[in-house]
């Protein structure tokens, strides 16, 4: 009796630190060693074709959408282009342009339509940390959320990306997106 009545108070315990607890900080100097056949480079990455498939779950983990993106990559100097065609599960499509400045130190800058300000992102290695905010639509309205990007460039071309959403500084959900190259 007493296990269950202490699981009873734990369980809720346990169900609210569950957002904080999976939050991980990464450090992008950890991925400096990569091979070097894993360096990422976004305008050698996204040059041409490329598809990524996507599921958004929420803070307690459970799937709320799923997607998938076309993406057309081009470069002119240093300034990358990604036309992506979002296509959402419940039929709902989706687009968005980015313009991605290339900086000589790995960094890279970007705007879109519904991203507010700038993007900010740093490649260290295999991998790239990519943060800045968006205007999502939530039902009727509209929500200002931040995206703390991670993206880790994997053997064979795999890319894959886990994307921690904010709203006010708490996590709200995560994004999980695969990026194939296509042939």
């Amino acid at each position: 009796m007493a296990k269950r009545r202490f699981a009873r108070i734990l369980a809720p315990a346990v169900i609210a630190t569950a957002p904080v607890a999976g939050c991980v900080s990464n450090n992008l100097e950890q991925f400096a060693n990569a091979p070097a056949s894993q360096s990422l480079k976004l305008e050698d990455y996204f040059l041409g074709e490329t598809k990524a498939y996507g599921l958004f779950e929420d803070r307690f983990g459970k799937l709320r959408r799923q997607f998938t993106v076309d993406i057309t990559g081009t470069l002119e100097g240093d300034t990358l282009t990604l036309d992506e065609r979002f296509i959402y599960d419940d039929g709902e499509r989706q687009t968005r342009i980015w313009s991605i400045k290339i900086g000589a130190d790995g960094t890279y800058e970007g705007t879109a339509g519904d991203v507010i300000g700038v993007a900010q992102g740093s490649v260290s290695g295999n991998a790239l940390n990519w943060k800045y905010k968006v205007d999502l639509k939530v039902g009727d309205g509209v929500w200002r959320v931040g995206f703390d990007d991670w993206m880790y460039l994997l053997p064979d071309g795999v890319l894959m990306n886990r994307a921690y959403v904010s709203r006010f500084g708490v996590e709200i959900g995560q994004v999980t997106l695969t990026f194939l190259q296509r042939e």
